[in-house]
This record gives C-alpha cells, structure tokens and sequence, in this order.
C-alpha cells in the first residue's frame, strides 16, 4: 500500500474498539436520514392505495401510545382498538418501509430500540442471550429492519428472543427487503416471514405495501474506483489538508481487522470519519470474510460515509460461488449499498 504523508490520516485496523451494553442499545436508533421520519412526510403514491392504507394503519397501530398525551388526536377523537403485539410491512424495495419503521418508532415512548436484523444478532451475540433480554426487557416497542430469513440459525435465535420480550409486553414492528435486482428472484413475502417463525407468526399482522422504487436506483452501475492505490493516497492526502476526517487502509488489512472486531462493535470503527479510502480492492472467496464486509457496509451506510477505492469495483468482490449461494440477497443488497457509496457526491473540497 502506498503510504500517505499526512499524519493526519485516521487507519481503521488501529481501532480496537470496545463496547458496552449500554452503548449497543443507545446505538439502536433509525439511520441519519431518518432522524425526522414521520407519518405526516410520508408521501403515499396515489397510483398504488396499500400506502395510505397502511399508513392509516399504522396510525391505528400506534394510537395506543398517542392516546396516552394530553390532548392528543387520538384521545379526542377515537379509541384505541387492541392489537396483535406484532407488525410486519411487506414490500418491494423503495416503497418507503424504513420511513414507516422509524416514524412508529418515533411516536413511541421509550425505552425503545430500532435496529436491522444483523445488529439485533450481533447484540445477542456480544452479550449472550440472556443479558440481551434482559437489556431490552421492559422495551414499548422493538423495530426490526431488514429481517433476514436465509440464516435458520439465526432466525430461530430472534424468534425466541422476540417471543420472551413480546411475552413481557414488548410490541415490534418489522420489515424485510430485496434489493431491486433481485426482483425477478421474487421477496420475502409475507408467507415466508410467517413460516419462519411460526412460534409468533399469530402474533403478527402483515401489511402489504405495494409500489414502485422511489429513489429510483440503477442498480445495473457499477462502483466508482480509482485506477491506482497512489491515486486513492493522493486523494485521502488532498482531502485530509483540506480540513476533512479520512481512513486510509488496504482492503487486505481491513478485510482482516474485521475478522477481530465483534460486529456490534463496527460502528465504532466509524467514529469521526467522514471518508473512508480503501487501496487493493480484489475478488474475495472466503464467505466468513465477505459477511464481515457485508455487515461493516451496513454500517458505512448507515452513516452516511463514502468510500473512495483503487481496484476491482467493490460491488464486484463477491465470487461466482457467492453469488449462486444462500447468502445472494444479503450480498446483492451491499452491492447496491457499495455502489451508492462510492458514487455520492464527496464533502466539497474547498
């Protein structure tokens, strides 16, 4: 890897990041970008009705905690029917699930959590399975996004785990999602989410969303990459001097410090980097090594971070073998996350 003179320059695999319970559970909160999400900017589209109609009943699913402010719209004007503990949004990608999952979140009081699958099973996995019930015992409401059902593993983990908390008053909403180049591979649908964990499924309602893809993404691009590591130095130099937070580390090495970080720990590595510029980016074959890198995308993701790479396009590193596999959907879904990442608009350079 060609070395930067900057001392300024952030190195991931020097971080060994330690986290507490506490600071999990704290980390459970909706994305950045929907920090305001709510009901009211939530834009159904005209042209397909399941929108508003489950934004109408979503708002009747939450009514329970609005009846519970003074004055509010649904202690006015309407009482809270009971309703099945569970919620689970089925649709395609794009049809603003998220948006929903985090705008229930914001209407409930707390304590409260809101995760994807994988960061609720790294948690059990960080904790052990009893101190992360007993973390989120006493929980409003649990928002699980992108429930996953391609690990049985891990599937019957949270469906006990859920079931215990639910059993303690718990109520959670769920989504799960498919990349829109996996359209023709059809979706979790709401059949197959109940299957899996048929111990609650009487405790779930399902609501269809039906739509198409608002952000319109072309997920046929490619990820943006630099043809040299000096040129990626370069760059995470420049914008170093230019005031900015920036990463600099060979995809190897990187590749290999996720392999000694706990997952639920990934979001550590991220604290104050802005840019994330990466140098070797090559095919990989070992499926323990590309989960990892799936599970730290998320994160990057979540955070709003773009990626600056030399190499194979990053959305390439996943094998043949990969790809025809179990894990596809997880993996087309990084791709899609890599490509946005690497080909966003950069901080300004001025």
């Amino acid at each position: 890897m060609t070395t930067a003179s900057s001392q300024a320059l952030i190195r991931l695999i020097e971080r060994n990041p330690t986290i507490s319970g506490a600071e999990i559970a704290s980390e459970l909160t909706p994305p950045p970008q929907f920090e305001h999400a709510s009901f009211e900017s939530y834009r159904p589209d005209a042209n397909f009705a399941s929108q508003q109609a489950a934004l109408d009943r979503l708002g009747e699913f939450a009514a329970v905690w609005r009846a519970q402010r003074p004055g509010g719209f649904f202690s006015r004007n309407r009482k809270p029917k009971a309703e099945l503990p569970g919620i689970y949004l089925d649709g395609g990608f794009g049809v603003g699930k998220t948006h929903l999952l985090a705008a229930l979140w914001h209407i409930a009081p707390g304590p409260k959590y809101f995760g994807t699958f994988i960061e609720y099973t790294a948690l059990v996995g960080a904790l052990g399975y009893a101190n992360a019930v007993q973390l989120l015992a006493g929980a409003r409401l649990i928002c699980i996004d992108e429930f996953e059902l391609d690990d049985p593993g891990d599937t019957m983990l949270m469906t006990r785990f859920l079931g215990e908390l639910m059993a303690g008053g718990t109520r959670v909403a769920a989504t799960s999602n498919t990349p829109p180049n996996a359209l023709g591979e059809g979706r979790f649908a709401a059949a197959d989410f109940l299957r899996e964990i048929h111990a609650l499924s009487s405790n779930f309602e399902t609501l269809r969303i039906d739509g198409l893809d608002y952000r319109r993404r072309d997920t046929e691009g490619r990820s943006a990459t630099l043809e040299t590591d000096a040129e990626v130095a370069a760059k995470a130099t420049a914008l170093v001097d230019r005031g900015h937070a920036v990463s600099l580390d060979s995809f190897d090495a990187l590749i290999a410090h996720l392999a000694t970080v706990h997952p639920s720990k990934y979001v550590k590595l991220l604290d104050g980097v802005e840019i994330i510029a990466l140098d070797g980016v090559h095919e990989l074959s070992d499926q323990n090594a590309a989960l990892r890198l799936v599970a730290f995308i998320d994160r990057v993701y979540d955070a709003e971070v773009p990626i600056v790479a030399s190499g194979l396009p990053l959305d390439q590193v996943f094998d043949e073998d990969m790809m025809a596999g179990g894990y596809r959907k997880k993996y087309l879904r990084a791709m899609s996350r890599m490509i946005a990442l690497t080909t966003g608009e950069l901080p300004p350079h001025d």
